[in-house]
């Protein structure tokens, strides 16, 4: 029972962490509101640990690597934790499972994005009904407009509502249950 409850813990506060870098790196990426409120949070909560990494992690192409690094690196030890708080031997692994550990992590951002790109895109056509002034409206529409932009060239709005988002969640969803899961499986660690 104490073992479910750090898992828990763990998992609750190691991956709202995680979402902090991984939301730092996309609005980073996509230019997408640097001087709102949320980005200017995300910037204070997760600035200890990537104003540093940067001294060693470069950017590239407009990206903050840094942000991303220790996403993913911070998914990497909740992984090696929890496997270690359900009984692994974490010192007789061998290099086959350190690596399975690492892709793993990778395979978890991976989810981790598509379900951020899920959530912004919800967010956002509600936001567009509802209040379509609000402040949060510029962060998501960086966020989203790359994922939507191409269907919205394509297809036009029928009865003037705007059909992509519909499409873009329909997309997450296959790529959340064939790709991602099949990863997910094959790492069965």
């Amino acid at each position: 029972m104490l073992t479910q409850a750090l898992d828990f813990l763990l998992n609750t506060f190691v991956g709202l962490f995680v979402f902090a870098l991984l939301m730092r790196f996309y609005l980073q990426w996509f230019r997408a509101g640097p001087r709102n409120p949320f980005s200017q949070f995300l910037n204070a909560l997760t600035g200890w640990i990537v104003l540093p990494a940067r001294r060693f992690i470069p950017g590239l192409w407009g990206m903050d690597l840094a942000s991303l690094v220790m996403a993913w690196f911070f998914e990497f030890l909740l992984i090696v934790v929890v496997a270690m708080l359900h009984g692994v031997p974490v010192s007789v692994l061998g290099p086959g499972q350190w690596l399975g550990f690492a892709l793993l992590a990778g395979i978890r951002l991976l989810k981790l994005t598509v379900y951020l790109v899920m959530f912004a895109v919800i967010a956002q056509a509600i936001l567009s009904w509802v209040n379509p002034h609000n402040p949060a409206a510029s962060i998501l529409h960086g966020i989203t407009n790359p994922f939507l932009r191409p269907f919205r060239r394509r297809m036009p709005a029928v009865g003037g509502v705007d059909l992509s988002p519909l499409f873009v969640v329909v997309i997450c969803q296959l790529i959340l249950m064939i790709p991602i899961a099949w990863l997910e499986r094959s790492l069965n660690i």
